[in-house]
């Protein structure tokens, strides 16, 4: 998978933006922070990964790249462990729909949320 031709990161709206001949997309932080390629959320073995919570408001203070293959994303919450090879990258940016819901819905089944501020309370009755 060819990188994108362009990366633009926008700190002020925590986003990153890929140029691709035939596409541009926007990925915020959040989103790529959550499903960053890490031992730390991906876990060790097949399934669905370790659950990331409240990163609602997490930045991107530098993105550097990593070898030919892949770009390596700064966090402002101390993460950087996550290497995104190009064709991960772009699977982001092809299933972010998809992808974003099905993190809403881990999220609503385990009882926490987006904004560390806030506990989710579900009201039994």
């Amino acid at each position: 998978m060819p990188p994108p031709q362009k990366i633009r990161l926008q700190k002020a709206d925590k986003t990153l933006i890929l140029h691709y001949p035939d596409a541009e997309f926007e990925l915020p932080a959040e989103y790529l922070r959550v499903y960053s390629p890490s031992a730390e959320v991906r876990g060790h073995g097949a399934g669905e990964g370790n659950l990331v919570a409240g990163k609602l408001h997490v930045g991107i203070e530098r993105v550097a790249a990593a070898g030919r293959y892949a770009l390596q994303i700064f966090f402002d919450d101390g993460h950087d462990s996550g290497i995104y090879t190009w064709a991960y990258l772009r699977e982001l940016c092809e299933t972010r729909e998809q992808k974003w819901q099905a993190y809403l819905e881990r999220l609503e089944n385990a009882g926490q949320g987006r904004d560390p501020d806030e506990s989710p309370v579900k009201l039994i009755g």
